[in-house]
């Protein structure tokens, strides 16, 4: 079961999704009369796990469904997050496709809000860039405050996991010592299709994770091979910036972008990308031109 953001009405609120039918968090919160986004349950601190396990229940009655996947539209899991942190050069082998020097520490940059899109929704190639590149990623979604915290303690604040693709143009990436304007453009940051929460997945650091670009695998990678754990890098970073409900982490991508093929492989109008992280779920987003 996984955790959702849906289009309802004229905003996106909090669902269960299992099995293709989705069920609105307002079925299951005492909050039934106002919609419920994502970040809103992670900032009250609800227990997803008692959550679910009452959600699990009454997604078999057909009557009380939002609907089907196929029918409603999912949007980001957590289309508001305060703050969108990214680990760059955190698989060894991407390190060295990119001639780039192994870092001593977390590399970190940022993506914000207009990035984000959920899984189906169209990915704009910007007309400044000719060189957009996809990065397949495991992200995790944050589920309490948290600041200065050691290892050990990093995982236990942690909501559930979800996939993200680090979009990058990196023709203005790499015109400039900083990242941003070619990592945070408009929907440079897709991600879903949901959140499975970090109780069914105890351990971050074995999922194989793969990217496909129009159904011909691009990348291949296992976070096992990170060189910053997860726990590391939430540790890392909360010795400085204190991480909130809903806070989102990219842990960083394999080998096989598309910059550094041979010849170079870069988005075009009408390709689809996608990206699957084991036992998270497949994200899938068409590319057209903005």
């Amino acid at each position: 079961m996984r955790l959702v953001s849906y289009w309802a009405g004229a905003g996106l609120e909090a669902g269960f999704e299992d099995g293709g039918r989705v069920l609105s968090a307002r079925s299951v919160s005492p909050r039934t009369d106002v919609p419920i986004t994502v970040r809103a349950l992670l900032q009250e601190g609800v227990d997803l796990r008692e959550m679910m396990s009452v959600a699990d229940t009454l997604l078999k009655d057909d009557d009380l469904l939002a609907g089907r996947l196929g029918e409603i539209r999912l949007g980001p899991p957590v289309p508001d997050p305060d703050k969108v942190i990214c680990l760059g050069q955190n698989y060894a082998d991407h390190v060295a496709e990119m001639a780039n020097t192994r870092p001593d520490v977390p590399n970190l940059f940022t993506k914000f809000r207009n990035c984000l899109i959920g899984t189906g929704d169209a990915i704009r190639l910007p007309r400044s860039s000719r060189q957009v590149d996809y990065e397949g990623e495991l992200a995790v979604v944050i589920g309490r405050t948290c600041r200065q915290v050691s290892e050990r303690e990093a995982l236990g604040h942690v909501a559930g996991y979800t996939v993200i693709n680090d979009v990058s143009a990196r023709d203005l990436q790499l015109r400039t010592s900083q990242y941003t304007v070619g990592k945070a453009a408009d929907t440079f940051g897709p991600m879903g299709p949901g959140i499975v929460p970090a109780f069914a997945i105890p351990d971050p650091q074995v999922l194989q994770l793969a990217t496909y670009l129009n159904g011909e695998q691009m990348q291949s990678g296992n976070t096992s091979a990170m060189l910053f754990s997860v726990a590391e890098a939430i540790s890392f970073i909360s010795e400085v910036i204190t991480l909130e409900p809903g806070d989102i982490l990219a842990t960083g991508t394999p080998a096989g972008v598309g910059y550094k093929r041979v010849p170079p492989r870069f988005l075009q109008p009408g390709d689809l990308i996608e990206v699957e992280v084991e036992r998270v779920g497949r994200l899938s987003n068409p590319v057209i031109q903005g």
